[in-house]
């Protein structure tokens, strides 16, 4: 078994990386003299991984909406221990997240970081479904989903996703909805679990100042007894049109304000790596350059009364799906999604100047830096780009070689009227 080492001279940073005979992706990043350690356990198992052929099935099969967030909530369940009790004895913080493209479980310590992660391998690769643990989460669930529905921000986004796709997964509730939930059962979690939570679809990431020999060796000794998949997992490819599925999508809820949503579908999909993420950097300098708060259309609209300090954006970029989205309260939501596209086709015929382009580059590059300083960001991150096919350790080169021309290339497919919709939730 060899150690990789993964070195960045200009971020002063490295990661050493092994990967164990039943496939298992172990990933360290040292930090020195940090109090705080930190590790993730995760699995690229997603809540859009709904339909795929089971690992022991030669047949593809569509699972109930909710079941990979289910599945998260159920693994934290033992027969005997409260695995939070068990943390918290060693005066540590667990928790886990379920993404549209990632299960992850995490904890932080200052000591007995060995006995921490013992605990986390434990208890993510020892499942305890019954038929009665699993009726109970059903009512659980059911709570926060109903939650989730009469909450106003998140709504409005979760409209916002369903104007935008047709087909693709990615436009359904993380967690389900009441009625999927329903048809999950004991003997469909182990389906999902067995073919997921296999050590060869996952990874481990550690970041602190730790004993990596020892570490490596707790999880050795778990993972003597699992072998390695060797079929790899079938997924269903979704078919997703070229086009949005409604232009508008309004709904009355309690608030004072109206919500918005405005969303751009990505047309620009089917590649990850290098060109996923140049396509990603390019996006996010774009929007900061059109709309973030230094712009002028920011500056004119928040003086106009149109926008306030809510205003903002967010770019979300994979493989075969992505979509950006501008959010914020407004009195006249239509309007600002009129001021919106008219600022990108302006900006499209003056062109981008070379003092926005810079200065925004640098202002991303800055976010980059500064989010290095917290370990939670590093492992998170790194994750997520690893699930990319790509090394997190080499954005700042991607960022390097983007130019005036990708991002005018990028405005003209991306930011215009015909992939464009709008979710406004408006007062009772």
């Amino acid at each position: 078994m060899e150690i990789e080492t993964i070195k960045s001279k200009r971020l002063n940073e490295e990661v050493l990386s092994v990967e164990l005979n039943n496939g298992l992706k172990v990933f360290y990043m040292p930090k020195r003299n940090y109090v705080k350690k930190y590790a993730i356990f995760s699995t690229n198992y997603g809540s859009i991984d709904n339909t795929f052929v089971p690992i022991e099935d030669k047949d593809e099969m569509t699972v109930p909406e909710g079941i990979a967030h289910f599945l998260e909530h159920k693994l934290f369940e033992e027969p005997d221990v409260s695995i939070f009790d068990e943390f918290a004895k060693l005066g540590s913080y667990v928790n886990a997240f379920t993404s549209n493209n990632q299960t992850a479980y995490l904890f932080s310590c200052v000591d007995e970081f060995e006995k921490n992660l013992e605990l986390l391998v434990k208890f993510v690769q020892n499942p305890y479904f019954t038929d009665e643990n699993v009726e109970k989460e059903k009512g659980i669930i059911e709570q926060e989903i109903r939650m989730y529905n009469d909450a106003p921000d998140w709504k409005v986004y979760s409209n916002c996703l369903s104007a935008m796709y047709v087909n693709h997964p990615v436009k359904i509730d993380i967690a389900g909805t009441v009625e999927s939930i329903k048809n999950i059962n004991k003997e469909l979690l182990y389906k999902c679990y067995n073919t997921f939570y296999n050590p060869s679809n996952m990874l481990l990431f550690m970041i602190g100042d730790i004993d990596f020999e020892k570490a490596l060796a707790v999880i050795e000794k778990l993972q003597e007894n699992i072998e390695k998949s060797e079929k790899k997992i079938s997924r269903a490819n979704v078919q997703e049109p070229e086009s949005i599925n409604k232009e508008l999508i309004e709904e009355n809820l309690s608030v004072s304000m109206p919500l918005f949503y405005l969303g751009f579908k990505d047309f620009d999909v089917g590649y990850d790596g290098e060109k996923l993420v140049h396509k990603e950097i390019c996006t996010n300098i774009l929007l900061e350059i059109l709309y973030g708060n230094s712009s002028d259309f920011y500056q004119e609209l928040y003086e106009e009364g149109l926008i306030d300090s809510s205003f903002g954006f967010q770019y979300s970029g994979y493989k075969n799906y992505g979509y950006a989205i501008l959010a914020g309260e407004s009195k006249n939501p239509k309007e600002v999604h009129k001021r919106i596209l008219e600022n990108a086709e302006k900006v499209m015929k003056k062109g981008i100047s070379e003092s926005d382009f810079e200065r925004n580059k640098r202002k991303l590059m800055g976010y980059h830096i500064t989010d290095l300083n917290s370990i939670d960001n590093i492992a998170t991150s790194y994750i997520n780009y690893f699930y990319k096919n790509f090394s997190m350790l080499n954005y700042l080169d991607i960022l390097e070689s983007i130019t005036i021309n990708d991002l005018e290339e990028r405005c003209k497919r991306f930011l215009n009227k015909k992939n464009c919709c709008l979710s406004i939730v408006n007062p009772k």
